[in-house]
């Protein structure tokens, strides 16, 4: 990896930090109901593939504060690097939300409900609710903020050579 690259992923990194803090201080980075705006960078990797450690090393960083302790850090860094993998290999921008969605829905929704009950009786209700609930909290997120940046970042005279450097 170049050092420019690396850079790049350590601004990402830090930036996905920082937006999980700001919308922690407000009860909406961490539980089954999140909006957590740092999300909207996990677009980036549509453009810019390298972009995905980043936005891994960010999560994990930010789940240090998950109040699901250390399963949080594992899962949900987990679910963030295959759904920035996955971005990566899409070829619409309207459909880049969805990884992100889906992958979490599943991943974290499924944390959730253990940390909420070990008995299987409970479990698939509970996984169901957070499940959709993360998933829907993702799909704001995604297409409110994530789709307007993967629209703005090739108009930008600094974005633009470096998209075309980056995308087939």
């Amino acid at each position: 990896m170049k050092a420019q690259q690396l850079t790049l992923c350590g601004m990402v990194a830090a930036a996905y930090v920082i937006l999980t803090l700001i919308t922690s201080a407000f009860g909406l980075a961490y539980g089954p109901i999140q909006f957590r705006i740092s999300e909207a960078l996990c677009m980036l990797p549509f453009y810019f593939p390298m972009t995905t450690w980043g936005l891994f090393i960010g999560c994990l960083v930010s789940n240090l504060l998950s109040p699901y302790g250390a399963i949080d850090m594992i899962v949900g860094s987990i679910a963030t690097l295959l759904a920035c993998l996955w971005t990566t290999r899409l070829r619409r921008k309207v459909v880049a939300p969805l990884p992100m969605a889906i992958v979490n829905g599943v991943l974290v929704g499924a944390m959730i409900a253990l940390s909420e009950s070990s008995d299987p009786a409970v479990f698939l209700p509970a996984f169901l609710w957070n499940a959709c609930t993360v998933a829907a909290g993702e799909l704001v997120v995604g297409y409110v903020l994530g789709l307007p940046l993967l629209h703005f970042l090739p108009r930008s005279a600094f974005f633009r050579p470096r998209i075309m450097q980056n995308r087939p």
